[in-house]
């Protein structure tokens, strides 16, 4: 397959790392966001040839313009609200995460060459792991079980690019990392979000170059049809208690993030939505494991080689702060409670299926 390729959600992190591989594997690059000013400065740093268009994909008007006019031969759909932002903005993410993807999808289905549709979907429709009970890997063929907002919308989506007439793919991600460190959501409600999630849950990283390569893989590949499971090598499996202080401790300041609590090993649903992934088939079929976590945490240690010294001594200050910013800090129990944590803090994370 060859001709225009279409990245919705185009300047998120994923977005941009996937028109960088499109334009380098000589691909017709045109990515749609909204006309946002930080959306706006990242289109002057577009690799040469890749064109945008400004386009609210809640407006139908504008996605029939857009689609009808780039005539697309692949849609990489990623545009997408996700954890924890979503907690804050639920109708929104309903009318961007599900609505806007069943417009997206119609108006698709109805062009003179419907092009192959590329969805982006999460681990998270999976439902809330115990690893103390399901020791082994998701597989793509396991149930979805969503419980949260952001679990259910993914799943609504997905099923509307199922149930649709269109080649498509399915690419459940893992967790996306990045070795800039600028891309990443760092702020207050993400240190929030981190602090609430169970110590021993299970998590599967991905470096977001990879995630690229397989977004592109995907829009020619032998996989239409399919569900894929997309992160890192055995590499990536983590817990959430060994995964920031990892990543810190590469920016030079270990020991600057306190233990959080674990999880309930009695429960079935007081965990969050990630685990261990099963990524055999995604791997045979798109090749897109090339960064393992030992190359990220390498990067990243070559990038901040002269944090070291004056990390080091902060390193204190930062776990002091961090542990008064846990969710947990002066509160009763022994358990995490993610979503008690995440009602309280960022907003309601339920979700009812229409």
């Amino acid at each position: 397959m060859s001709g225009t390729v279409l990245v919705t959600g185009g300047f998120g992190l994923v977005g941009s790392a996937t028109a960088r591989q499109l334009a380098a594997d000589g691909r017709r690059v045109i990515v749609a966001d909204l006309d946002t000013p930080a959306n706006r400065k990242a289109a002057d740093k577009l690799p040469d040839g890749v064109e945008y268009r400004w386009t609210d994909l809640t407006d139908a008007g504008q996605v029939e313009r857009l689609v009808s006019e780039t005539a697309p031969a692949a849609v990489i759909h990623l545009a997408a609200i996700i954890a924890p932002a979503i907690y804050r903005a639920p109708k929104l993410a309903r009318k961007v995460n599900v609505d806007a993807t069943a417009t997206l999808v119609r108006i698709a289905e109805a062009q003179p060459n419907p092009p192959r549709f590329v969805h982006a979907s999460s681990n998270a429709v999976f439902g809330p792991r115990n690893p103390h009970r399901n020791p082994e890997p998701l597989r793509a063929d396991d149930p979805m079980r969503p419980c949260d907002i952001y679990s259910g919308t993914k799943a609504e989506a997905e099923e509307i690019v199922r149930s649709s007439s269109l080649d498509w793919v399915v690419l459940r991600f893992g967790g996306v990392l990045s070795t800039d460190l600028g891309a990443l959501p760092l702020g207050g409600d993400a240190m929030l979000f981190e602090s609430a999630l169970p110590s021993d849950n299970r998590v599967q990283t991905v470096d977001v170059r990879d995630v690229a390569f397989a977004c592109a893989a995907a829009t020619t590949a032998d996989v239409v049809g399919e569900i894929l499971l997309i992160a890192g090598d055995e590499s990536h499996r983590h817990c959430y208690g060994d995964l920031a202080p990892a990543l810190v401790a590469a920016l030079g300041m270990p020991g600057a993030i306190p233990p959080g609590r674990p999880g309930d090993p009695d429960s079935d649903t007081d965990w969050f939505v990630t685990d261990w992934m099963d990524t055999t088939r995604a791997q045979e079929a798109l090749q897109f494991q090339r960064h393992s976590w030992d190359d990220m945490m390498g990067e990243l240690r070559s990038k901040f080689w002269f944090a070291r010294i004056p990390g080091a001594l902060l390193a204190p200050l930062v776990r002091e702060f961090m542990k008064r910013r846990s969710v947990y800090w002066n509160a009763p129990g022994k358990y995490a409670d993610p979503w008690g944590a995440i009602r309280d803090k960022l907003g309601d994370p339920s979700w009812e299926r229409p």
